[in-house]
Protein backbone atom coordinates (compact mmCIF):
# COMPACT_ATOMS: atom_id res chain seq x y z
CA UNK A 1 0.00 0.00 0.00
CA UNK A 2 2.72 2.30 0.82
CA UNK A 3 4.39 1.36 -2.82
CA UNK A 4 1.12 2.46 -4.28
CA UNK A 5 1.05 5.64 -2.71
CA UNK A 6 4.54 6.85 -3.42
CA UNK A 7 3.88 5.62 -7.06
CA UNK A 8 1.09 8.00 -7.03
CA UNK A 9 2.54 10.90 -5.34
CA UNK A 10 5.10 10.73 -7.91
CA UNK A 11 2.94 10.85 -10.80
CA UNK A 12 0.84 13.61 -9.46
CA UNK A 13 4.12 15.67 -8.48
CA UNK A 14 5.25 14.83 -12.16
CA UNK A 15 2.03 15.92 -13.52
CA UNK A 16 1.78 19.48 -11.68
CA UNK A 17 5.30 20.13 -12.56
CA UNK A 18 4.32 19.61 -16.17
CA UNK A 19 1.31 21.75 -15.82
CA UNK A 20 3.36 24.48 -14.53
CA UNK A 21 4.70 25.04 -18.00
CA UNK A 22 3.26 26.68 -20.89
CA UNK A 23 4.50 26.64 -24.18
CA UNK A 24 3.62 28.57 -27.52
CA UNK A 25 5.16 27.66 -30.91
CA UNK A 26 3.20 30.58 -32.98
CA UNK A 27 4.10 34.21 -30.94
CA UNK A 28 3.79 37.05 -32.77
CA UNK A 29 6.49 39.56 -32.87
CA UNK A 30 6.19 43.17 -34.83
CA UNK A 31 8.86 46.08 -34.91
CA UNK A 32 7.98 48.91 -36.10
CA UNK A 33 9.93 52.26 -37.10
CA UNK A 34 8.14 55.60 -38.26
CA UNK A 35 10.30 58.70 -40.07
CA UNK A 36 8.99 61.03 -42.35
CA UNK A 37 10.45 59.22 -44.95
CA UNK A 38 9.66 55.59 -44.83
CA UNK A 39 8.17 53.30 -42.43
CA UNK A 40 9.50 49.92 -40.90
CA UNK A 41 7.19 47.23 -40.81
CA UNK A 42 8.14 43.50 -40.04
CA UNK A 43 5.93 40.40 -38.46
CA UNK A 44 7.05 37.37 -37.22
CA UNK A 45 4.31 34.80 -36.26
CA UNK A 46 6.89 32.03 -35.78
CA UNK A 47 7.70 32.86 -32.21
CA UNK A 48 8.53 30.16 -29.62
CA UNK A 49 8.11 30.77 -26.26
CA UNK A 50 7.85 28.99 -22.80
CA UNK A 51 6.97 30.38 -19.41
CA UNK A 52 7.70 28.35 -16.51
CA UNK A 53 5.00 28.98 -13.56
CA UNK A 54 6.85 27.68 -10.61
CA UNK A 55 10.09 29.62 -11.34
CA UNK A 56 8.71 32.63 -13.51
CA UNK A 57 11.32 31.96 -15.84
CA UNK A 58 10.22 32.98 -19.10
CA UNK A 59 12.18 32.42 -22.92
CA UNK A 60 12.12 33.69 -26.01
CA UNK A 61 13.57 32.70 -29.24
CA UNK A 62 12.69 33.99 -33.02
CA UNK A 63 14.77 32.93 -36.03
CA UNK A 64 15.07 36.56 -38.03
CA UNK A 65 14.49 35.33 -41.11
CA UNK A 66 10.83 34.96 -40.22
CA UNK A 67 10.42 38.14 -40.31
CA UNK A 68 8.00 39.70 -42.95
CA UNK A 69 8.21 42.65 -44.66
CA UNK A 70 5.44 44.73 -46.96
CA UNK A 71 8.35 45.31 -49.47
CA UNK A 72 10.66 42.56 -50.49
CA UNK A 73 14.12 44.39 -50.78
CA UNK A 74 13.68 45.64 -47.02
CA UNK A 75 12.96 41.95 -46.20
CA UNK A 76 16.17 41.73 -48.02
CA UNK A 77 18.09 44.46 -46.69
CA UNK A 78 17.35 43.50 -42.61
CA UNK A 79 18.46 40.01 -43.46
CA UNK A 80 21.98 40.62 -45.75
CA UNK A 81 22.81 43.87 -44.23
CA UNK A 82 21.78 44.70 -41.21
CA UNK A 83 21.15 41.92 -38.44
CA UNK A 84 22.86 39.56 -41.18
CA UNK A 85 20.87 36.94 -40.35
CA UNK A 86 23.08 33.85 -42.31
CA UNK A 87 25.36 34.96 -39.03
CA UNK A 88 23.38 35.57 -36.27
CA UNK A 89 20.47 33.47 -37.16
CA UNK A 90 17.86 34.11 -33.87
CA UNK A 91 17.27 36.25 -31.20
CA UNK A 92 16.92 35.52 -27.82
CA UNK A 93 15.57 36.63 -24.68
CA UNK A 94 16.11 34.43 -21.23
CA UNK A 95 14.50 36.31 -18.44
CA UNK A 96 12.36 35.82 -15.33
CA UNK A 97 8.73 37.82 -14.67
CA UNK A 98 9.16 40.54 -11.70
CA UNK A 99 5.76 41.12 -10.04
CA UNK A 100 2.79 38.94 -8.25
CA UNK A 101 0.94 36.36 -10.19
CA UNK A 102 -1.08 33.42 -9.34
CA UNK A 103 -1.18 30.90 -12.48
CA UNK A 104 -4.13 28.68 -10.48
CA UNK A 105 -6.06 31.89 -10.65
CA UNK A 106 -7.53 33.39 -13.76
CA UNK A 107 -7.20 37.20 -14.11
CA UNK A 108 -5.01 39.52 -15.65
CA UNK A 109 -1.55 40.66 -13.75
CA UNK A 110 0.47 43.28 -14.84
CA UNK A 111 4.32 42.40 -14.62
CA UNK A 112 7.70 43.51 -15.80
CA UNK A 113 9.91 40.91 -17.82
CA UNK A 114 13.39 41.28 -16.65
CA UNK A 115 16.77 39.27 -18.22
CA UNK A 116 18.71 39.33 -20.88
CA UNK A 117 18.10 39.64 -24.66
CA UNK A 118 20.57 38.59 -27.60
CA UNK A 119 20.54 40.33 -30.98
CA UNK A 120 23.25 40.41 -33.83
CA UNK A 121 25.40 38.68 -31.08
CA UNK A 122 25.37 41.51 -28.83
CA UNK A 123 23.52 40.45 -25.41
CA UNK A 124 22.12 43.20 -23.40
CA UNK A 125 19.85 43.21 -20.19
CA UNK A 126 16.61 44.87 -20.44
CA UNK A 127 13.37 45.00 -18.03
CA UNK A 128 9.94 45.95 -20.01
CA UNK A 129 5.99 45.83 -19.24
CA UNK A 130 4.30 43.21 -19.48
CA UNK A 131 0.44 41.79 -19.02
CA UNK A 132 -0.14 38.31 -18.32
CA UNK A 133 -4.00 36.93 -18.80
CA UNK A 134 -4.25 33.84 -17.04
CA UNK A 135 -6.88 31.90 -18.27
CA UNK A 136 -8.53 28.02 -17.59
CA UNK A 137 -6.94 27.19 -20.43
CA UNK A 138 -3.49 28.44 -20.46
CA UNK A 139 -2.08 31.89 -20.72
CA UNK A 140 -2.04 35.14 -22.97
CA UNK A 141 1.14 37.50 -22.70
CA UNK A 142 1.50 40.78 -24.54
CA UNK A 143 4.18 43.73 -24.30
CA UNK A 144 5.62 46.74 -26.42
CA UNK A 145 8.65 48.02 -26.06
CA UNK A 146 11.54 49.98 -27.84
CA UNK A 147 14.67 49.18 -29.04
CA UNK A 148 17.75 50.74 -30.41
CA UNK A 149 19.50 49.17 -33.66
CA UNK A 150 22.90 50.44 -32.33
CA UNK A 151 22.46 49.15 -28.90
CA UNK A 152 23.10 45.83 -30.97
CA UNK A 153 25.99 46.71 -33.09
CA UNK A 154 23.83 47.33 -36.00
CA UNK A 155 25.02 50.03 -38.23
CA UNK A 156 22.68 52.02 -40.25
CA UNK A 157 25.21 53.23 -43.70
CA UNK A 158 24.56 56.93 -43.79
CA UNK A 159 22.70 56.77 -47.14
CA UNK A 160 19.95 55.20 -45.48
CA UNK A 161 20.24 56.50 -41.72
CA UNK A 162 17.21 59.39 -42.20
CA UNK A 163 14.99 56.26 -43.56
CA UNK A 164 15.18 54.11 -40.65
CA UNK A 165 14.02 55.22 -37.32
CA UNK A 166 16.93 55.90 -34.40
CA UNK A 167 14.44 53.14 -32.10
CA UNK A 168 12.17 50.02 -33.14
CA UNK A 169 8.99 49.98 -31.17
CA UNK A 170 8.65 46.10 -30.27
CA UNK A 171 5.29 44.45 -29.88
CA UNK A 172 5.07 40.99 -28.61
CA UNK A 173 1.70 38.73 -28.08
CA UNK A 174 1.58 35.22 -27.19
CA UNK A 175 -1.17 32.56 -26.56
CA UNK A 176 0.61 29.59 -23.88
CA UNK A 177 -1.14 26.62 -23.86
CA UNK A 178 0.09 23.92 -20.69
CA UNK A 179 2.89 21.44 -21.52
CA UNK A 180 1.32 17.94 -21.04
Amino acid sequence: MKKISFLLALLLVTLAGNAQKYLTREGYIRFFGSTPMENIDAVSNQANSVIDAGTKAVAFQVLLNSFTFEKALMQEHFNENYVESEKFPKSTFKGNIIGDIDFSKPGTYTVELAGKITLHGVEKVITVPATIIVEKDGLKLSSEFALTPEDFNIEIPGAVREKIAKQMQVTVKCKYKPVS
